[in-house]
């Protein structure tokens, strides 16, 4: 099994922050590809045409049966054959961030699609998972049986057994996570499927409102995970969590309200974490929470909304080592944590640390630590450094992910690619025989487990490549989910991009609207029927040198019943610099990665200046 865990306002923006694309001796984009490709081992369920682990086949095909449910699919956890639902769902949670903040690097890299795919195995698993509002299932096998055999996931004989929550039986934190998974995973599907990006959210609503009313710890439910994954943590670290990615995907300022209103009470605002993972998800909400603030979106709630900005620069500051409780480190330079699958802790801590980065780039901004002033992209060069160690820079001199580099684990504590596969030989393997066959050999995989993380090394670097050695050679889902924006970062850079835009977001409910100036003439100029509405809102403002800025933000909707192209807008009178939009003659069009609007939908951007709102309208458009 994986390893276990215990438990501002904006300042004056006037120039964007942003960092050149990192120099390093590594492919990150090799990498990027590699860590993506691990899912597709993992997967359980009838494997697609478009499988590129061809030495997987079809698996758990009754999965659920005999609970009257379909539970096909999904993923298996680490090197097992369990389906674990709390580290299968922040699994999907972690890649969904990662491709929400770095998807146009995914792009760049031609991974962004093979990323989607992953999280969508994960969410089609969970929304099957959840078949009535107040009902969730939260495993399908169990630790116990599974571990006494070692068989391929085509073979096995063990139990299969489905495992749920429900109001009689609460797990607020299994069912917290499942909303941040599919809250975050609809940010990813809102402009290529915008139906599933609805569906994902109606159940992530319903799952939200089912954890906060039915409080409980999802292992007193079911207990066959507390040896594997115990939630140690509790639950009211996945409840601010959930709140939060629900804030970030819906904009509906209920879950902002939760968020702030509960921030004492569940521990946001007052726990100070030197760790962020699958059981302990406060550093990860108090990085969301500070992204809010940042963005200007605080409204009355910035003063606890500053409080968790503040824990936040705490868990960054004992990353680097310069606040009042830090994280070890190896004398190699690795986050260590603990000896069972400390790499884990590593790849989310180096993600946080990423995009924090970002976010603070985006607002002029630094971190105070004790130990003194740390700034962006010392953030962004410490993050770096964990990777290149988990890539081969390292005492070692050698690569923690499976299949890069020239010297790599070759005996991994993996079932599947530990026996030979099912497509080469397809004679039974038997629960004991797998064992005796198989796991005892002192030889490499038969089959490579490419992109996989491994546990890594101990507290001084050391490293044992043997099967047996589960601590350290055992993969798992959730050591590479937070590589892969990581990774994206470090291969593509920033792309010059705010990483406190937002993207597209849902119209305000009471938009103040300004009239516009007749529009400029155009070959589809906009008239009294434009089926655009630009609402413009001043977010936060600040003096300086005499002066009183404003941040606007500015938002761009739809109204119409067809999908628009081919869109230009016009601005006058602006005094101040533009984010998220590009120039285009003597107007603005699009980012090039966003080539239409769909009906109903919006698109947001800011400029600042000193001045009132400048004139800003849709001169030309395509409907079709």
């Amino acid at each position: 099994m994986g390893g276990r865990s215990s438990v501002v306002l904006l300042h004056l923006l006037l120039v964007l922050v942003s960092f050149a694309a990192v120099d390093a001796g590594h492919d990150y984009g090799k990498a990027l590809s590699k860590s993506i490709l691990f899912f597709e081992a993992q997967r359980s369920g009838y494997l697609p045409r478009n499988q590129r682990v061809s030495w997987r086949a079809n698996s758990g095909l009754m999965d659920g049966k005999t609970s009257g449910v379909d539970l096909v699919g999904g993923y298996y956890d680490a090197g097992d054959n369990v389906k674990f639902g709390l580290p299968m769902a922040f699994t999907i949670t972690m890649m969904s961030w990662s491709i929400s903040e770095y998807g146009k690097q995914m792009a760049g890299s031609g991974e962004l699609g093979h990323a989607m795919e992953a999280v969508k195995w994960g969410t089609d698993y969970l929304i099957k998972a959840h078949p009535e509002p107040n009902v969730l299932y939260g495993e399908v096998g169990d630790g116990n049986t599974d571990h006494y055999c070692w068989q391929r996931p085509e073979d096995m004989t063990t139990s299969r057994q489905a495992y749920r929550i429900d109001s009689s039986h609460p797990g607020s934190d299994l069912a917290g996570e499942t909303v941040a998974a599919m809250a975050s995973a609809s940010i990813v599907f809102r402009h290529s499927d915008p139906a599933y990006s609805s569906l994902l959210i109606s159940h992530a609503k319903q799952l939200f409102e089912f954890a906060d009313k039915y409080r409980g710890k999802y292992d007193s439910s079911i207990r066959v995970a507390q040896k594997y994954y115990q939630s140690f943590s509790g639950y009211a670290d996945e409840l601010l969590w959930a709140a939060a990615w629900l804030y970030q995907a819906t904009n509906d300022n209920y879950y902002l309200d939760y968020l702030s209103n509960n921030g004492d009470a569940l521990g946001g605002t007052g726990w100070a974490m030197t760790e962020f993972g699958w059981d302990v998800k406060y550093a990860g909400a108090q990085v969301l929470a500070s992204k809010f603030l940042l963005q200007g979106k605080a409204g009355h709630h910035s003063s606890v909304l500053e409080r968790y900005q503040q824990k936040a620069d705490y868990f960054m500051c004992s990353c680097l080592g310069k606040g009042t409780r830090n994280v070890q480190r190896t004398p190699g330079g690795l986050l260590f944590r603990q000896r069972w699958n400390n790499l884990q802790f590593v790849t989310s801590a180096s993600f946080l640390l990423t995009v924090y980065s970002d976010y603070l780039a985006s607002s002029g901004r630094n971190v105070q630590c004790a130990s003194g002033t740390v700034t962006p992209s010392e953030l962004l060069s410490f993050a770096k450094s964990q990777v290149d160690y988990i890539l081969g820079d390292n005492p070692r001199a050698t690569s923690y992910m499976v299949g890069y580099g020239s010297t790599y684990p070759q005996q991994v504590h993996h079932r599947a690619s530990s026996i030979v596969s099912f497509k080469v030989n397809p004679s039974f393997v038997s629960c004991r025989g797998g064992y005796q066959t198989w796991f005892g050999r002192k030889a490499s995989d038969p089959n490579l487990l490419d992109g996989a993380i491994v546990g890594g090394p101990d507290a001084y670097d050391n490293f044992a490549d043997e099967r047996d050695n589960y601590e350290q050679t055992e993969p798992a889902t959730y050591n590479n989910a937070p590589l892969l924006g990581v990774l994206a970062r470090l291969s593509g850079g920033n792309g010059g991009l705010n990483q406190l835009l937002p993207v597209v977001v849902p119209a305000p409910e009471v938009p103040v609207k300004k009239e516009k100036p007749n529009p400029l003439p155009s070959s589809a100029p906009v008239s009294k029927a434009s089926p655009f509405t630009v609402v413009q809102t001043v977010t936060t403002s600040w003096d300086a040198k005499g002066k009183t800025y404003y941040r606007y933000s500015t938002i761009v909707t739809n109204k119409s019943s067809k999908t628009a192209k081919n869109i230009n807008v016009s601005i006058s009178k602006l005094y101040g610099p533009i984010w998220g939009l590009s120039k285009a003659g003597n107007g603005y069009s699009f980012p090039s990665w966003l080539s239409s609007l769909p009906a109903g939908k919006s698109f947001e951007f800011i400029y600042i200046h000193s001045a009132s709102p400048a004139d800003i309208w849709v001169s030309e458009y395509t409907l079709v």
